[in-house]
């Protein structure tokens, strides 16, 4: 009779005295290579019973070989999972074949396996490549570190294999943790075997029911400590260079260490701002905006509709008018923004299918520490240069509540939208250097000052970075293509009806009269405390819709340098977009979303006022930013040092840090 799903294991029915020698390994490792150079041609296909999977079989010498799935761990979850736990636990020597590429992801089976008291022989597959990629193994210190024979291989080529024939007459059981092995010990008096007692330790509920264990599971602990095991073998036993590794492991290697990773880095956001903020903003939006729109698009609609509408009447202005709904929204979301965006989209897709993208995250994890954040943050932070809104929802993937409040908040603060960047690069690209490294130097001792700030007083700590770096490519075109014209898609998809409704608010406002009667309400924040002209209200009103729809009001403003920065800070440190606010209303309570929005308008229209009234009377741009530094520095050192840490709370424990919340 068939077992169930989750049974006790299955007596294989391979011979009577017959030794079994077992192939296990994670998918993927090689397998196949080693089982057929150790069967030959005789190899039998039987039907593993209770399933419609097959296993193969062969004889080595007076060995009947045995071949098992792919697997990352001994248990019972599936049909696969299931077979290799019944033919490993029923094994006289195990043979198991892992990847020299990962090593850290592959111990994990080959220490449940050693913990299963069977004797091992360890076949660290793959050494060529990871050679190619600057990986490089101590195999004498791992076998210390595992207590079984380890042989380094290239199977395909038929390296090794010899060696590994050799290591099976010194096949031995490995090291396991002498706790774990008194806990083993103490089960395995009421079941078959040490494997069996290991899985009934680990919560296998086939086992524990065949052998009727009560005790709770230890899953948890005992995987806790495999892996913090695993990590240490690692961390004593490899090492990676670029001595032999290829072009793109060596800038693997280089972008995540600080000495270089730093200038490739630099290079990359200067190319960025080069390609985006100059060529684009200038050549390409002249050619669509001016060339296009301007000169032709807004006269057509004028032209066709002035016959049958009066331009100085009420519907005449909400058409086609200064702020037209046909007009001035049709020309910034396709003149003005739309070619931003893709040129942000196109860089930041390339980036992505390279395989950059994660080791920048490595990069700035430790500088992200310090703003109560890892390295994994840096990924919505850069998806918000691209849309805040879908940037917002993707912090999701960050480990604790604390640190999605923080990203949030820093997100919706200083980090500009794909559109909105465009218009900044491109009005900064018209203006000194000194002014630029101002606006610069204000938005990011914002976004430090504020998220050292939030590190101190809110509970927790940040967790700790675990990211897997893919290789460095060259990135396909059709994959830089579609993901370039999905998102700009979205952008239109999204922008054009907010922006309508922006441009209609301005017009009904125009047209009765109230936004020049806002204008001059607005005055002593715009112009006596800003020091902007009081037609920046409107700026500033169109920003409520969306932020870059302000920045590309700023556009059409005649500013002296000073200003330009000042309303480049405002509208960049201004309250988020329709659509963020939305999803901050859904990602967050409503509590705690309404103080974040209530913050921002505090925090942009303060640093705009006192950077306004620092260069009117110091009237040098660098003396201000000193000044304006080392306010941003008194105030961030005096609650670091007044503020009490609070390193309570609990890091990547959703359930913890919302009781804490509650």
């Amino acid at each position: 009779m068939a077992a169930t799903c989750h049974g006790a294991p299955i007596k294989l029915n391979i011979g009577k005295g017959e030794k079994k020698l077992v192939l296990a390994g994670n998918p993927n490792v090689g397998k196949s290579v080693f089982f057929n150079h150790l069967t030959g041609m005789y190899v039998d296909v039987s039907n593993y019973p209770g399933t419609t999977l097959d296993i193969s079989h062969g004889r080595y010498k007076d060995w009947v070989v045995m071949d098992t799935p792919g697997i990352y761990g001994l248990s019972s979850f599936n049909d696969e999972e299931r077979i290799a736990r019944d033919v490993i636990l029923q094994a006289d020597l195990v043979l198991n074949i892992v990847n020299a590429l990962h090593l850290e992801r592959d111990l994990f089976l080959s220490l449940q396996i050693i913990d299963t008291g069977v004797p091992v022989v360890i076949a660290v597959n793959m050494v060529d490549e990871a050679k190619r990629r600057g990986i490089h193994i101590d195999f004498d210190g791992l076998s210390r570190e595992l207590g079984v024979p380890v042989v380094p291989s290239v199977a395909v080529k038929g390296q090794g294999l010899k060696e590994v024939e050799k290591a099976l007459a010194d096949a031995r059981p490995g090291r396991t943790s002498a706790a774990l092995a008194r806990e083993i010990d103490a089960v395995a008096a009421v079941t078959a075997n040490r494997g069996e007692a290991l899985l009934a330790l680990e919560g296998d509920e086939g086992i524990r029911q065949a052998y009727r264990i009560t005790a709770p599971s230890r899953r948890e602990e005992i995987y806790l400590e495999r892996r913090q095991r695993v990590n240490e073998i690692c961390q004593a036993v490899v090492t990676e260079t670029t001595q032999g590794a290829n072009l793109s492991v060596k800038l693997g290697y280089w972008m995540v260490r600080p000495i270089t990773g730093i200038p490739i880095l630099a290079a990359v956001l200067y190319f960025m701002y080069q390609l985006i903020g100059v060529w684009v903003a200038g050549d390409i939006v002249g050619l669509t905006e001016e060339g296009i729109f301007l000169t032709y698009y807004e006269p057509f609609v004028r032209n066709l509709l002035t016959p049958v509408i009066d331009p100085e009447s009420a519907i005449g202005t909400i058409l086609f008018g200064e702020f037209g709904l046909l007009t001035m929204t049709i020309t910034y979301v396709f003149g003005l923004l739309l070619p931003l965006v893709v040129a942000f989209y196109l860089s930041l897709s390339t980036l992505e299918d390279s395989g950059y993208l994660p080791r920048v995250a490595a990069l700035t994890d430790r500088v992200l520490n310090y703003l109560g954040l890892n390295g994994r943050a840096v990924i919505p932070l850069i998806l918000g240069f691209g849309c805040v809104t879908l940037a917002t929802i993707t912090t999701r993937l960050l480990a604790s509540e604390r640190e999605k409040r923080i990203a949030i908040f820093l997100l919706g603060l200083a980090i500009p939208c794909s559109a909105q960047l465009g218009v900044i690069t491109g009005i900064l690209a018209a203006i000194e250097p000194a002014f630029v490294f101002m606006y610069v130097l204000i938005i990011l001792s914002i976004l430090i000052g504020v998220g050292m700030i939030m590190d101190r007083v809110i509970p927790g700590r940040s967790s700790d970075l675990l990211i897997e770096l893919p290789p460095i490519r060259l990135p396909r075109l059709v994959n830089v293509l579609k993901k370039t014209g999905i998102k700009s898609f979205a952008f239109v998809k999204e922008a054009l009806p907010l922006f309508a409704l922006g441009s209609l608010i301005i017009s009904v406002l125009s047209v009765t009269g109230a936004l020049e009667s806002l204008q001059d309400a607005l005055a002593p924040l715009t112009v006596g405390w800003l020091g902007l002209p009081k037609e920046t209200a409107t700026v500033f009103i169109m920003g409520l819709v969306r932020r870059d729809f302000g920045a590309a009001g700023l556009a059409d403003m005649t500013l002296e340098p000073h200003q330009a920065v000042v309303a480049l800070a405002v509208i960049t440190l201004f309250v988020p977009c329709i659509a963020t606010v939305l999803i901050l209303f859904k990602e967050r309570s409503k509590k705690e979303a309404l103080i974040m929005w209530l913050s921002t308008w505090i925090i942009a229209f303060l640093v705009g006022g006192i950077v306004a009234q620092l260069y009117a009377w110091l009237e040098e741009v660098y003396l201000t930013v000193a000044v304006f530094a080392g306010l941003m520095g008194m105030i961030v050192g005096a609650v670091l040092l007044l503020a009490p840490k609070k390193r309570g709370g609990c890091v990547g424990d959703e359930t913890c840090c919302q009781a804490e919340q509650a």
